[in-house]
C-alpha cells in the first residue's frame, strides 16, 4: 500500500464536522466519495483532527492508503477541485512513508478566532459578531499566560468524549487586534473536544468582568466542564495550521 497526505480546506457552515456523522453531512464523507469515484478505488480518510459543526479549516490533514502509486497527485488534485463543491478545495497531495499518521504525527495544530462588530457581507461565516467595547483584552491575555502553566484540559472539553487523556501543551494562547476587530490564536501538541471554543467562551467572561484571573485558574484547577463559561460560536473558529516533522514525507 502507498500512504499519502491530502492538504485541503473548508467552510464549515453546511457540515455536521469534519468526521462522518450518522445524521448529517460530514467534510470527511464528501471527500471519500469523490476521491472514490476518481481514483476508483474505495477511499478511507483519516483526518489530523476533528472540526465541529460550523468549525471551518483553512488547512485540514488526512491520509490515505491505495495499492499502486498516484502517477500525477497533482492531476487528482485539479480533477477533485472539479468535482468538489464550492466549500471545499483541496491543496495538495503528498507521499509520505507507510507508517506515517495524520493525526499521531502531527507535532502541533493551530486555531484562530474571529470576532468583529462590522457588518461584513463577505465574511460573516467566518467571523463572531459581536459588540467588543466592553471586553478588556489585556486582561484576557493576562488569562491567556495562565493557560500556558496548565496542561489538563479537562474543564474546557466536550464531557462524555471517547479520548483516554486530557493533557494538552498549549505553546501559543494571545489576542491580537486586527484591522475590523480581533483575532485569538492558540497552538497546542493536541486539542480536545470544543476545547477552543470553551476557552474562548470563558474568555470572554472574564472580558466582560463576570469572572477574574483567579477565578479564571480555579476553572482550570476544578476540572469541571460546568465551571467553565459557554462556548463561543462556532463561526468565528477555523483550524489554520498543522505541523509536521518533514522525515515523513517521501520526496
Amino acid at each position: 500500500m502507498n500512504r499519502y497526505f491530502i492538504y485541503l480546506s473548508y467552510n464549515g457552515t453546511r457540515y455536521c464536522g469534519w468526521q462522518r456523522q450518522p445524521n448529517g453531512m460530514s467534510v470527511q464523507q464528501i471527500i471519500e466519495e469523490a476521491m472514490t469515484t476518481i481514483l476508483r478505488c474505495e477511499i478511507a480518510l483519516l483526518g489530523a483532527g476533528r472540526t465541529d459543526a460550523g468549525v471551518h479549516a483553512r488547512t485540514m490533514v488526512a491520509h490515505f492508503d491505495v495499492k499502486e502509486a498516484i502517477a500525477s497527485p497533482e492531476h487528482i488534485v485539479d480533477k477533485l477541485n472539479r468535482m468538489l463543491p464550492h466549500d471545499i478545495a483541496i491543496d495538495k497531495i503528498m507521499r509520505v512513508g507507510d507508517d506515517a499518521h495524520a493525526r499521531f504525527d502531527a507535532l502541533s495544530r493551530t486555531y484562530m478566532y474571529f470576532v468583529s462588530e462590522r457588518k461584513n457581507p463577505f465574511a460573516y461565516e467566518w467571523i463572531c459578531r459581536m459588540s467588543l467595547h466592553n471586553l478588556d483584552f489585556e486582561a484576557m491575555n493576562e488569562a491567556c499566560n495562565v493557560l500556558k502553566e496548565y496542561v489538563d484540559f479537562t474543564s474546557f472539553s466536550k464531557l462524555h468524549t471517547d479520548v483516554k487523556t486530557n493533557i494538552c501543551r498549549i505553546h501559543t494562547a494571545r489576542w491580537d487586534k486586527i484591522e475590523d476587530g480581533w483575532v485569538f490564536k492558540i497552538s497546542a501538541d493536541r486539542f480536545l473536544r470544543n476545547m477552543v471554543r470553551a476557552i474562548v467562551g470563558t474568555l470572554f467572561e472574564l472580558g466582560k468582568g463576570k469572572i477574574t484571573i483567579a477565578d479564571f485558574r480555579r476553572i482550570i484547577e476544578a476540572k469541571d466542564r460546568c465551571k467553565a463559561g459557554t462556548s463561543a460560536p462556532a463561526e468565528g473558529l477555523a483550524l489554520v495550521e498543522i505541523e509536521y516533522p518533514s522525515n515523513i514525507f517521501v520526496t
